[in-house]
């Protein structure tokens, strides 16, 4: 790929004209339902990170997520014929304006000048470096996020950032957004290389976009001439700068194996299902007070190996069992075998919430799992699913959940105060909590089968 930013480029009309992406980002979802505590921004150049990912830097700022931006090159090459400004110069300029864009958007971020050559970044020596940074902030963990520009860029200092983050990533397990800068300038929307199939939107609210725009007015070297003289000109066109004022940003995601999946696929029962006591009366306890002996829709939200599964598909006609960990719902499908209405799939909820309606919805162990804001939405789509019969089963452990955002004893509460729903039974002791929840009004066994 060649390409000056000399040339007209695609006008921002035509992408908008015939956008063809409808996935959206979800930062949670990458990080098994929880925010990340770390995330390192690599730049090729600076503005880059300004350019590809000033709304998602002011998003996690606010989160209060600590933040690195690191800068590979300090950009001394994009005035090469230059009257007024030496490349030294150029680098100590454009490092000032950088820093006044994180000032702007991330004031508690962590700048790294890495000082690598502009035009001849190597992956290599930059994925070293970035080693470094992150072992410098102490365990790397399973909540860092890693953002870098997007391989495929066509711009060989973008290319070597994606491929030094992408190789960073693959050895620490951590999940990896690229954003793509000069593609929107060479591609069309019709353009075999825009990869429509791998990008997902992050939607820009309240000041994001307005303080994306003004940190781009930092980077005023590259924005606007250095000077009347020829060689000074503005790098980035208005045509261009057209392309990064839209209401939203685009990413490529990597996701890692999170933190389900690398349980699963150590042990083949990692929360002791098939042989603990507690997890057999438990599941017995939560079935026995059910209040019909067959359903004709189920669904079950994080199923795990699927023991409880199969358990609820000799009682359903139809069973849709969800997890977020592939080995785990491989293990579910093998176990539901011989259920021909009975199928497990790999799904994030509240993101992947299938469509349809169910006469029985089961959310075991899993609400504690979810932020706030998603256990409300997974409230909501829930009763919105829920056939007008139907039952929704709540079953959780109460003692304190270490790392997450809630405990049983919160999802529950939630789940009853942010519905409609009525209460038709409830079990409480030590360990665990059932509540059975119905469309009201809650009718008993006895009365619904002519006993009373």
């Amino acid at each position: 790929m060649t390409f000056s930013h000399e040339d007209a480029g695609t006008p921002e009309h035509r992408w908008s004209q015939d956008w063809r992406s409808d996935a959206r980002l979800s930062i949670e979802a990458l990080f098994d339902g929880r925010m990340p505590e770390r995330v390192i921004v690599v730049a090729a150049h600076p503005d880059d990170e300004t350019l590809g990912a000033a709304g998602l830097v002011r998003r996690m700022a606010r989160a209060g997520v600590a933040m690195d931006i690191v800068v590979a090159t300090n950009g001394e090459a994009s005035h090469p014929n230059s009257p007024t400004h030496t490349a030294v110069q150029l680098a100590e300029l454009r490092q000032i304006e950088l820093e006044q864009a994180v000032e702007l958007l991330a004031p508690s971020a962590r700048t790294h000048f890495l000082n690598l050559p502009d035009g001849g970044l190597d992956a290599e020596e930059l994925a070293e470096q970035l080693r470094r940074i992150v072992a410098a902030g102490g365990r790397p963990g399973e909540r860092t996020l890693l953002v870098a520009p997007w391989r495929g860029d066509g711009h060989a200092d973008h290319e070597a950032g994606g491929l030094a983050a992408a190789q960073l990533a693959a050895e620490l397990n951590l999940p990896l957004l690229e954003y793509p800068v000069w593609l929107w300038h060479w591609a069309t929307p019709d353009s075999s290389e825009a990869p429509w199939d791998q990008l997902e939107i992050l939607e820009l609210a309240g000041d994001e976009q307005t303080l994306k725009q003004s940190a781009l007015l930092m980077h005023a070297s590259q924005t606007a001439p250095l000077s009347d003289e020829p060689g000074d000109e503005a790098l980035l066109a208005p045509g261009f700068l057209d392309h990064f004022a839209r209401g939203f940003e685009t990413f490529i995601p990597t996701p890692s194996s999170g933190v389900f999946e690398r349980l699963h696929a150590d042990a083949d029962d990692p929360w002791g299902l098939q042989d603990r006591f507690y997890e057999r009366r438990k599941r017995s306890v939560a079935l026995a007070l059910l209040p019909r002996e067959r359903f004709a829709a189920s669904l079950e939200l994080g199923c795990s190996i699927g023991v409880l599964s199969a358990e609820l598909a000799a009682r359903t006609d139809s069973l849709l069992a969800l997890d977020i960990s592939p080995t785990a719902v491989a293990a579910t499908q093998e176990r539901l075998s011989d259920y021909p209405g009975a199928t497990a799939r790999v799904a994030s909820v509240p993101r992947d919430w299938p469509p349809g309606d169910f006469d029985l919805i089961v959310i075991s162990e899993v609400g504690y799992f979810l932020s706030r804001t998603q256990l409300l939405d997974v409230v909501a789509r829930a009763v919105a699913s829920l056939a007008a019969d139907g039952v929704i089963l709540l079953c959780h452990w109460r003692h304190p959940i270490d790392g997450w955002e809630l405990d049983g004893d919160t999802v529950h509460e939630l789940f009853r105060s942010a519905s409609s729903l009525a209460v038709f039974a409830e079990h409480r002791e030590e360990d665990f909590r059932i509540d059975l929840l119905v469309r009201p009004p809650a009718v008993s066994v006895a009365r619904a089968t002519g006993v009373l």
